[in-house]
């Protein structure tokens, strides 16, 4: 019985491999070793970002919100605060988005937080 290679399957990772690395630098995208690691590294950097990316949008979200209230006589704190009080259960995104493309009820919310005083 002939000795069982592996050749078909490894032809086809390293196939699999190139095509990731396909843009990469240099003999980051050309030798192997150098590609799976550049593979591995471009992939961990990858998930950290994509964590580190839904912080950096809470942010714009608080810069947008407090700057529609700053505007209208309140801090961003004092809004926030002001809609957990009254009860209230919107997320920072949602209000961001209502200070840009809903303005009436934005303004809406701001009344009801300077009414609860």
């Amino acid at each position: 019985m002939p000795r069982a290679r592996n050749g078909v399957a490894r032809l086809r990772k390293k196939r699999r491999l190139m095509r990731r690395v396909k843009g990469f630098e240099g003999n980051r995208s050309k030798l192997l070793r150098m590609a799976k690691e550049s593979r591995m590294r471009a992939e961990a950097f990858a998930t950290k970002h994509r964590r580190r990316k839904k912080g950096g949008m809470r942010r714009l979200w608080i810069i947008r919100i407090n700057a529609a209230c700053r505007g209208r006589g309140l801090s961003y704190s004092q809004l926030m605060n002001g809609l957990k009080r009254v009860g209230v259960a919107l997320d920072r995104k949602v209000i961001s988005d209502m200070a840009i493309r809903d303005v009436p009820g934005f303004e809406r919310l701001v009344s009801l937080v300077k009414a609860a005083g």
